[in-house]
């Protein structure tokens, strides 16, 4: 079941699908367990779109995880210039602030969504080990509102 999984989630057609239906306006359809994140390529600077879970979600905060480390695209993309839209329920292109939380905070957070969501930390978690090839190091994004400045 686990390698099934990893095997989807590197199926890249699969996993693209959604953000059809998200740039469409029909992202309401996924609900708040799913965003898109539109980010900036590094290099190319050209927009690249990217459709995961959250992790957590808290007033005017939302946190999702690299389940493939921090080597994904995207991540490094935000990494490399933390620019950052997100589309989520009825909400479309919100612009957030990036922050990339630690090894020790994304565990913490991790933690939490596993307690909250057994089943699906299971499943996730150990088909991310599997693609890994060993324990995988998942960390976590979190999107916040841009700060204003005076």
């Amino acid at each position: 079941m686990d390698r099934l999984v990893a095997r989807m989630l590197a199926t890249p057609w699969l996993v693209r699908a959604p953000i059809g239906l998200y740039r469409a306006g029909f992202g309401w359809i996924f609900g708040d367990r799913l965003v898109m994140i539109e980010h900036l390529g590094r290099k190319s600077h050209q927009r690249r779109f990217v459709v995961v879970e959250v992790v957590e979600r808290e007033h005017n905060v939302i946190r999702v995880a690299s389940g493939f480390g921090r080597k994904a695209q995207w991540y490094r993309n935000l990494q490399a210039n933390g620019v950052a839209y997100l589309s989520t329920g009825h909400a479309r292109r919100a612009r957030a602030a990036v922050r990339m939380l630690d090894a020790e905070e994304s565990a913490a957070r991790l933690k939490v969504y596993a307690a909250e969501h057994p089943d699906a930390w299971k499943h996730l978690s150990a088909a991310m080990d599997y693609a890994a090839g060993g324990e995988a190091e998942i960390p976590i994004v979190e999107f916040t509102p841009p700060r204003t400045g005076r």
